[in-house]
């Protein structure tokens, strides 16, 4: 019997999902908090605009594992692109790459 390992999807898509993931955290961070101060009281558009600034702070320290994984994943895309663009200027200046 052969045992294949899982294999781990390209940086691509698994950036594209944990920034999509981010991004749907915090816009449901901001919609619970500007709830909770509706709730309490508050009027909607002030409840909503308190929310965004509340939103920020907490996003830091209950996200910080998936913003992690976000910045992780920007440098791994980043690197990839500085080393391929460092790439064509050998080429194009005649050097062979290496």
């Amino acid at each position: 019997m052969v045992v294949v390992a899982p294999q781990k999807p390209p940086i691509g898509r698994t950036l594209a999902r944990d920034i999509a993931l981010y991004s749907v955290a915090r816009l449901a961070l901001v919609t619970v908090a500007a709830l909770v101060l509706f709730l309490v009281g508050v009027p909607l558009l002030v409840s909503a605009l308190l929310a965004m600034v509340l939103a920020l702070p907490l996003s830091m320290v209950l996200l910080g594992g998936l913003r992690g994984r976000v910045n992780t994943g920007l440098a791994v895309v980043a690197g990839r692109r500085k080393a391929e663009r460092d790439r064509l200027r050998q080429q194009l200046h005649g050097e062979k790459p290496g």
